[in-house]
Parts: C-alpha cells; sequence; structure tokens
C-alpha cells in the first residue's frame, strides 16, 4: 500500500515542488490549497495522476479528509511581503487557526506532521549566523510582525500538540529559497530583480545593498525537508544556503546574468528589515547528513531561464488579491 501524504500550500512554490518529489517516492498525495496566493498551474502537471488528488480548501476551515493519512505537510501561508503586508489577518489566521487544525487533523489520524516555519522567526538578528538556539529579535507590531509572530506561534502550538498529545510533529526553519515557479511580481528581491530586468527598468535594492542574504535553490531545500520528516528530530531545524551575498552584489549577480545595461538604484529601506541572514546549517549537517549541492550561478540560470519562458504579458502584471473577503 502507498503512504499517503496531505501538502497543504500544495499550489503555491514550495508546495508544488513538494508534490512532484512526494509523487516521484511513491506516495499518495492529496494537494490543499485555497488558492489566494498559489497558482493551479504549478500542479496542473499533476492532476491526471492516479495517485494525486486536488483539494480546493481553506485550512482555517475544519478539515476533513477521507481514510488513512501518513503524513501532513504544512505549507499554507502567504511568504512574500506583497502578500502579508496585503493579507495581515489571513496570514495570521492561516499559521494559528490552520495549524491548530492540521495538529488536530495529525492527531485524530496519528499521522506525522512537519510545519513550514521561516528565518523570519529570528527577525533583524543579533546572532550572526543564526542557529536554532537564538530565540530572535522581532518587532511584534510592526509591519512584518504579521508573518514573524504567526511562524513564532506555529511552532509554539506545533511543540504543545507534541509534548501534550505525543503528536510526532517536525519542524523546518525555511531561509531564502528560489526556482521555478516563484511568482514573478510576489515583492521577493530575486523575482524583483530578474522582472526589473526583463522590463528594461533600473533594478531597486532597499538602503546602500549591505544588507546580506542567503540564497538556496529549491531542490535542496526540498530535500531537506523530506529528509527532517522522515527524521526522529523534533526540534526546529534550519534549512538553507550558508553561502552569503549583499543585496548590492547580487543585483550586480542579476545584471551580469541577464545581460541588462541598466543600473542599481537604492530605495528608503523598509522598517524592520533584518539587515543580514545567513543559517547555521550544522544541526542538518550532522542529524540529515544534508547540505545544499545547487550553487548560486547554477541554481540562477536555471531560474532566469524559467522566467524568460513566462508569457510577456506576466512581466507587467500586478499582483491583485480579493482583500475584502479574506479579512472578514
Amino acid at each position: 500500500m502507498k503512504k499517503t501524504v496531505l501538502i497543504t500550500g500544495a499550489a503555491g512554490f514550495l508546495g508544488s515542488h513538494l508534490c512532484d518529489r512526494f509523487i516521484k517516492e511513491g506516495y499518495h498525495v492529496i494537494a490543499m490549497d485555497n488558492l489566494i496566493t498559489g497558482d493551479m498551474r504549478n500542479i496542473e502537471h499533476l492532476m491526471k495522476l492516479e495517485h494525486f488528488e486536488f483539494h480546493h480548501h481553506d485550512v482555517t476551515k475544519h478539515i476533513h479528509i477521507v481514510g488513512e493519512l501518513d503524513y501532513i505537510m504544512h505549507f499554507a501561508s502567504p511568504a512574500s511581503p506583497i502578500d502579508y503586508l496585503k493579507i495581515p489577518i489571513q496570514t495570521l489566521k492561516v499559521s494559528s487557526l490552520g495549524t491548530h487544525n492540521v495538529l488536530g487533523l495529525a492527531r485524530v489520524k496519528k499521522a506525522r506532521v512537519l510545519v513550514a516555519s521561516t528565518s523570519e522567526v529570528y527577525g533583524d538578528p543579533t546572532v550572526h549566523p543564526q542557529t536554532e538556539e537564538y530565540w530572535g529579535n522581532v518587532n511584534p507590531v510592526g509591519p512584518r510582525g504579521c508573518y514573524d509572530e504567526a511562524k513564532r506561534f506555529m511552532e509554539a502550538i506545533t511543540m504543545a500538540y507534541h509534548n501534550t498529545h505525543q503528536v510526532e510533529t517536525r519542524i523546518v526553519r525555511i531561509f531564502n529559497t528560489y526556482g521555478p515557479r516563484m511568482r514573478l511580481n510576489d515583492g521577493r528581491v530575486l523575482p524583483a530583480f530578474i522582472g526589473q530586468a526583463l522590463r528594461g527598468e533600473d533594478l531597486t535594492m532597499f538602503g546602500d545593498g549591505s544588507q546580506t542574504r542567503s540564497f538556496c535553490y529549491v531542490s535542496d531545500l526540498v530535500d531537506g525537508i523530506y529528509r527532517l520528516l522522515l527524521s526522529d528530530y523534533v526540534m526546529p531545524v534550519n534549512i538553507g544556503n550558508p553561502s552569503e551575498i549583499t543585496i548590492k552584489e547580487f543585483g550586480e549577480e542579476i545584471l551580469k546574468l541577464t545581460g541588462a545595461k541598466q543600473k542599481l538604484i537604492s530605495l528608503a529601506l523598509p522598517k524592520d528589515d533584518p539587515k543580514q541572514r545567513r543559517p547555521d546549517i550544522s544541526k542538518a549537517k550532522a542529524l540529515l547528513d544534508w547540505e545544499p549541492k545547487v550553487n548560486r550561478a547554477e541554481g540562477l540560470k536555471i531560474t532566469y531561464e524559467y522566467f524568460k519562458s513566462l508569457p510577456h504579458d506576466e512581466l507587467f502584471k500586478t499582483e491583485h488579491r480579493d482583500l475584502e473577503k479574506l479579512n472578514k
């Protein structure tokens, strides 16, 4: 009998790549998404498969799954600034009510659940690189608080279910990830830079570009997540690429990659924008025998070719969401 995995947020960037991985590994995949930020095009290649099914559902509502369930991967959440700054209430709900529902389902089904946390739980860190033992430096009432604190609550309720109800839980802290199926206009630095280069616009960086990020290619991230799910470790684990680069240097890499003749220009630094971000992956190496394999030059080339292949009107598409119904 094939094992069954439920993947929430399955039509999103990471969720869709997880669907691919679990299908490849021989699982029956139940994909769930309310399509607020997800896109059916990300999983349409799977729709005709015998062992893939899609449920259009909002996880902040009661989740009903017929039959046995072995694993749950909880990846339903807005993950880009353009989303969580526009829909802060929905962002908070999916990591609180949604996680509560997912954990309740895991308890009933006796399923192991992995929840997708983020490096944003570290806020604007005073410890560098960030280890899992660092508690973070987060502004709960700032513009990013809806996302940062939602994920911190997600970790807390996950551990509460593990300790109180003995639910098998895993927590991954995801650092900046990139690759095909990212939304071109989602506000994150990599698609923003590539989109601007393709449109012939100057590349806009915040501040002087001295803040740092560490970019992990999506196949590496998915492999680390898969290994964590099957491990015996219940505390949070960083999964990301420790190769650190300044935003200015990254912009220069994008200009070179795309052959664009534009320049980098500076905008005001957003409130609470992290000055540095780099994962300490010692735990992932020791516990999961995992470290990233795809170097940035290789991953960027693949990602750039993906964005170039998108329909021309995608380059100039503005993100629109029905926010009124979401915030009720």
